[in-house]
């Protein structure tokens, strides 16, 4: 079973530029169109958006690209 993130919790994911440290700010259980591509999720899998610490860049990812982050 997937871990589950919930709005607000601090995650960190590895990118082309290292560790990368945000919020989600959202959480997709339906198959949902992101940057002109086409995103698989559901509620066994869902893809989380998260907006950047450092960047406010947004970013998708599924829950086994994540880790949680102790505040």
């Amino acid at each position: 079973m997937a871990k589950r993130f919930k709005v607000g919790d601090r995650v960190r994911w590895n990118s082309e530029a290292g560790h990368v440290s945000g919020r989600v700010i959202r959480v997709h259980t339906r198959d949902t169109e992101y940057k002109g591509h086409r995103r698989h999720a559901s509620e066994d899998e869902p893809q989380y958006e998260i907006k950047s610490d450092k960047t406010d860049h947004i970013a998708m990812h599924k829950d086994s690209a994540l880790s949680k982050v102790k505040e």
